[in-house]
């Protein structure tokens, strides 16, 4: 067990709150989703920069763009 292997379980707990948050029919609500999904995207990264898991580093990169393109409609009430 490496010395960051909690930092999965951390990532992993963090994208399912940032889910239940964004799934809310509340704008603020929804804007607190956005903002836990980029840091699980963070989270993510970090994991797969230690692990050299190249394709989830870039899987997180893209989603990250896709988080914050969610996060500014969402603040347009689009």
């Amino acid at each position: 067990m490496g010395a960051f292997d909690w930092l999965e379980w951390l990532a992993m707990a963090v994208t399912v709150l940032a889910a239940w948050f964004t799934a809310s029919s509340l704008q603020e609500r929804r804007r607190i989703g956005f903002w836990a999904f980029l840091l699980s995207n963070l989270l993510w990264a970090w994991w797969g920069w230690l692990n050299s898991v190249w394709a989830l580093l870039v899987l997180q990169c893209a989603l990250a763009l896709m988080n914050i393109r969610g996060a500014r409609r969402n603040s347009d009430g689009s």
